[in-house]
């Protein structure tokens, strides 16, 4: 029986690296993952299918390739790495990722703990010149203290290791027995395959850890991508939920509540202008003396108000935020796109409803990549 990692001196890390035609990408993860300070045994396994331009950055960066045997969803692909893992410790990341040269072994030192099964870091797009403008924005948006909080991208805890119910699957490593003991991601799953897996880890009565200063550099997708991104995470979530019902969550449903409560203001507003609510000689006052009192002028004046207080708290969340591209441009946009993360993750989260409640055929996943 191979001995528990917390008692080796050394034990043996390998790092997961599922790819899809992303080589350019994948030569930066790995130039970063070849300088590491780490000095104990250290595999690398890239999971791709065969003839992926991938393979032949991988071969010659000394990693080895693994065919993913046909794999559409990335836990499959991680699937398929783990039969192939021999190892104490494995860590996953993913091919669109700038490693800091201190990664590994600031995950792997808390192994050393009995009750640590795995740990993870936070995840920021490189604040410099390998992030354009919008995706440093996205990136203060995800990384905001209230509104976007469950995302789970910047969430930095207090402590150095702090307690963590979520590991990102872009920053995390585990136990390879634990993994083993819970059978890996969840078959088929299309996103939110390391949050099912991480409740079924925690489920099983092992414990899950965030070292705050193990940080990722991650490159984000550009606003029309991350918003077909986000559409899916809300989709996935739920159906996710459906299968383990322990991971609802109320914010879920809160923001599956967005769209119709915009549309509803929306159709207040109109409806109180048409008929009273706005002092059309002076269209842009709308001031509590413009109009008369009465329902018109409330239809008007409460979604304005509401909007105001949502910029606010977008403004302030994006501020206080953990994201390292806080800057004023930054801050000032990340109302905008907290708008279209919460329209999108909304519609997902309605369309998982829609499924479960009404065609009773949650079906298939949707996925925001083409693997054709």
């Amino acid at each position: 029986m191979r001995e528990p990692a917390q008692h080796m001196a050394t034990p043996r890390v390998c790092v997961i690296i599922p790819t899809l035609r992303n080589a350019e990408e994948l030569n930066i993860a790995l130039t970063g993952l070849s300088n590491q300070t780490w000095g104990g045994p250290l595999e690398i396994i890239i999971v791709g299918p065969t003839g992926d331009p991938g393979e032949a950055i991988a071969v010659s960066k000394g990693a080895r390739w693994i065919d993913d045997l046909g794999s559409r969803t990335r836990a499959d692909a991680c699937n398929v790495a783990l039969d192939h893992a021999d190892c104490d410790i494995v860590l996953f990341t993913d091919d669109d990722v700038w490693v800091p040269e201190n990664w590994v072994e600031k995950l792997v030192k808390w192994f050393e703990k009995e009750d640590v099964a795995g740990v993870g870091g936070p995840n920021f797009a490189p604040p410099d010149s390998r992030s354009t403008f919008w995706q440093r924005v996205i990136d203060v948006t995800f990384c905001s203290k209230w509104v976007t909080a469950g995302t789970n991208y910047g969430n930095r805890g207090e402590k150095q290791l702090t307690p963590a119910n979520q590991l990102p699957g872009v920053n995390a490593a585990y136990r390879k027995s634990v993994l083993d003991q819970v059978g890996g991601f969840d078959k088929g799953a299309i996103g939110c395959e390391d949050a099912m897996m991480d409740f079924r880890i925690e489920k099983s009565g092992h414990k899950l850890w965030q070292d705050r200063d193990a940080i990722m550099w991650h490159r984000r997708r550009n606003p029309k991508r991350v918003r077909k991104q986000i559409r899916n995470y809300g989709l996935v979530r739920i159906l996710a939920s459906h299968i383990h019902p322990g991971m609802k969550a109320w914010s879920h449903t809160a923001v599956g509540l967005f769209p119709p409560l915009v549309l509803a203001a929306l159709s207040l507003f109109t409806y109180g202008a048409l008929n009273g609510g706005i002092n059309w000689p002076n269209v842009w006052d709308i001031s509590l003396s413009s109009v008369p009192m009465g329902p018109e002028r409330a239809m008007v004046h409460i979604p304005v108000s509401l909007a105001g207080l949502y910029l606010l708290l977008c403004w302030l969340g994006a501020a206080l935020g953990t994201s390292p591209s806080r800057k004023l441009s930054t801050v000032l946009m990340a109302p905008l796109m907290t708008f279209l993360m919460h329209w999108s993750y909304g519609l997902g989260v309605i369309t998982a409803w829609w499924r479960i409640y009404v065609s009773k055929k949650p079906g298939l996943q949707i996925d925001d990549k083409n693997r054709v």
